[in-house]
């Protein structure tokens, strides 16, 4: 396998502002709802342009947060886009990552004929029962990416070779994800079945990490990854490399290092499946720069086999 960025370019609102620090793409409607882990509201971007979805009530009137501001403990962190079937309806499900209350809720966006509509589910017995399937304390939880792989719902949390921690993931009925996400079960209720690690190697030592997943028509599933230098599930550090892997199962079959030709190190949080060829794939990949003043990057990513 191989894989080249064909393309790069900023992902900015129709009024000039930037999408901030992008962590998750999924379809929706006639383009991609593009999470921002530090924000209320999601990008909806379209053909004919980018605009705003709320996605969450502000929180103790914030839109929007940050370290600087003294309010990143607030932010709802959502790191996992995920297409959903709610009530027969097409819907996108936002999962937050994990490691604190405020990190443990869904927020479910539905394209209705009067436009955009969410609703917010908290879930923290849901991600209390994820952590112990991992074995892992809470504190640890970074849960940045998930796909659907036949009737599974498969959720991975971020690995820190740091911490000694390899990435894994967890399945969860989607139908079970569902009732919870509408309330007819309780998040307790919901089963978290076959642990699985993924051990990706390391970009000069320090460890790649999953940041996103998205499944192939044929059940194989291609990871994003990133090797960055922290210390913890929640401070940013710097990246010194990204990479593309892909697995089967338990199977690794492949890692390649994605280089831009420039030797800019683009931190992909999220990725979309654009083309399925014989040969390959296109993929579009999102890219938190971890600085809110910084447009996200949009990605075209051209996968070989």
């Amino acid at each position: 396998m191989r894989a080249e960025i064909e393309s790069v370019g900023d992902l900015r609102f129709d009024d000039g502002s930037p999408v901030r620090s992008a962590s998750a793409i999924a379809p929706f409607g006639d383009g991609w709802l593009v999470a921002q882990d530090d924000a209320t509201h999601a990008a909806w971007w379209r053909p004919e342009g980018v605009s705003p979805v709320r996605v969450l009530e502000a929180v103790d009137g914030h839109e929007a947060f940050s370290a600087a501001e003294g309010t990143k403990h607030l932010k709802p962190d959502f790191e996992t886009a995920c297409d959903v079937r709610i009530h027969g309806g097409a819907g996108v499900v936002l999962l937050g990552s994990g490691s604190t209350s405020a990190r443990m809720r869904a927020s479910v966006v539905r394209l209705t004929s009067s436009g955009p509509r969410f609703d917010v589910v908290a879930l923290d017995p849901l991600y209390h029962r994820v952590a112990e399937a991992l074995g892992i304390d809470l504190d640890l939880l970074n849960l940045e990416g998930a796909c659907l792989i036949g009737e599974a719902f498969r959720w991975f949390n971020r690995g820190n070779l740091g911490a000694n921690l390899l990435s894994a993931s967890v399945d969860l009925p989607v139908t079970e994800l569902a009732a919870a996400l509408t309330g007819s079960v309780a998040p307790q209720e919901v089963k978290v079945t076959d642990r699985r690690v993924y051990d990706l190697g390391d970009v000069d030592g320090v460890g790649l990490a999953v940041t996103d997943a998205v499944a192939l028509p044929d059940g194989r599933i291609l990871l994003s990854a990133a090797a960055e230098d922290t210390p913890n599930a929640v401070d940013d550090g710097p990246v010194v490399g990204t990479a593309l892997a892909l697995v089967s199962g338990d199977d690794l079959l492949a890692v390649t290092q994605l280089d831009a030709a420039d030797g800019t190190v683009h931190k992909i949080e999220g990725l979309g499946l654009g083309e399925v060829r014989e040969d390959g794939v296109r993929l579009v990949a999102v890219v938190d720069a971890d600085d809110p003043l910084v447009p996200s990057a949009q990605l075209s990513v051209r996968v070989h086999w």
